[in-house]
């Protein structure tokens, strides 16, 4: 007999241990070399271990299990032999289906007011149906971000004991499983949980920390996407949505304000002399936060590009910690979940954090005249220690200003919204 061990291997520096998340072979299973078998949560991200040599698996640990980095998680036994446990994948629909499926789609044309089209068989609810519809996010897209999650054993646990309830929703009205018992139910924390929770908890009681308020009149922007929204996506494959406004107008306004791009680091101050922004993202595991680098270089379409690649690793759970780390501003959106208002937390050591928050129709006054126009409130917290009052104040009004004129983004050319989008 020969048995290879298999070692938890390092997420990255100064982690020390993680927690066994799930494995995704059974004890006994016969595994072949670079089969991944078991997901592993630390502090910063997800990560899988794979399997060293082919021959049959002994499992040593328990999903939930906090271990120690390099510790031994199994043993696979390489003198036996045999064939690894492989998933069948769904056949797709042939040509004539899929023929058939693209001629029953409606057709809307450019004098026809836009309908609501998801006709999806997802138990989509109405507020985010109209979400889409805003944001113009295809159906097909939203169902090809489905199926690109990776889905585990206990979401398939999950289907099972709400397979019953999945099937009579199909049928006559039933009533809410919620309430009628006094049953308790208790869960390990994730890794990522109890680290965030630390961090969380440390900034309140580390930093002077303040918040300071505006609102911004999102009509020129949203009239730059409606304009140039499809030759944008036509020349750069990517969506000209808003977070690339706010994070060049960000960068603009660091610029003027170099405090607000500083650390403090024992009794010095560090000014950083490019922006590392970091972009909030919610994923499966949690908050993510991956840093679109060196932001202040880059156009529009290549910060749209940088994050849609961010984003999709963090949701799927292949963000890596480097990817996370060493960010010198960050940018937070509770606007995509209705949040009118709130009062983001600094992500340290950085000092301060943007965040944005939904759009709606609000009467303001314009040259004297009452006029609607889609508002967005803007929150940006800072810590006092670094940041004065006037300069927290004085920064996000430039990003203001940047955002209802888009222009003020560019110096000099002959069309400034063409040479913003860089078509």
């Amino acid at each position: 007999m020969s048995l290879i061990e298999i070692k938890v291997p390092s997420p990255g520096e100064s982690i020390a241990e993680v927690q066994l998340a799930n494995w995704l072979v059974s004890d006994g299973d016969f595994v072949e070399r670079d089969q991944e078998i078991a997901e592993i949560d630390s502090d910063k991200a997800t990560l899988s271990i794979s399997a060293t040599e082919d021959g049959k698996i002994k499992l040593l640990a328990a999903e939930g299990d906090t271990i120690d980095v390099g510790s031994v998680v199994a043993t696979v036994d390489t003198s036996v032999k045999g064939e690894a446990k492989k998933q069948k994948p769904e056949s797709a629909p042939d040509n004539a289906e899929k023929a058939e499926e693209k001629k029953e789609k409606p057709v809307e044309t450019e004098n026809e007011p836009k309908k609501d089209t998801l006709q999806t068989e997802l138990n989509i609810s109405p507020l985010a149906k109209k979400l889409m519809l805003e944001k113009d996010i295809p159906e097909a897209e939203f169902v090809e971000f489905l199926k690109g999650l990776r889905f585990g054993k206990k979401d398939i646990e999950l289907f099972l004991s709400k397979k019953d309830d999945i099937k009579a929703l199909t049928g006559k009205p039933v009533a809410s499983s919620w309430g009628g018992t006094r049953d308790t139910e208790r869960k390990k924390m994730s890794m990522l949980r109890k680290k965030l929770a630390e961090r969380l908890v440390s900034v309140k009681n580390e930093t002077a920390m303040l918040t300071t308020f505006n609102e911004v009149n999102m009509t020129p922007i949203m009239d730059i996407r409606k304009k140039y929204k499809e030759a944008f996506k036509d020349k750069y494959g990517v969506s000209l949505g808003f977070m690339s406004f706010f994070t060049k107008a960000v960068t603009e306004a660091l610029q003027h304000f170099p405090q607000v791009n500083a650390m403090i680091d024992g009794d010095e101050i560090v000014y950083y002399e490019y922006a590392d922004i970091g972009i909030a993202v919610s994923s499966p595991k949690g908050l993510m936060v991956p840093v679109v680098r060196n932001a202040e270089k880059m156009s529009l379409a290549e910060i749209e590009a940088n994050i849609k690649e961010l984003a999709g690793k963090a949701r799927n759970n292949r963000i890596t910690v480097d990817e996370m780390m060493g960010g010198t501003f960050t940018i937070t959106n509770g606007g995509v979940f209705g949040s009118m208002l709130s009062t983001p937390i600094i992500n340290p050591p950085q000092s301060a954090i943007l965040g944005m928050h939904n759009i709606v129709e609000r009467p303001i006054a314009v040259n004297g005249k009452v006029e609607i126009h889609p508002i967005m409130y803007v929150a940006l917290s800072y810590d006092h220690r670094i940041i004065d009052g006037s300069e927290s104040v004085g920064f996000l009004v430039k990003v203001k200003e940047m955002l209802e004129n888009p222009a003020k983004m560019l110096f000099g050319g002959s069309d400034p919204v063409i040479e913003l989008l860089g078509l």
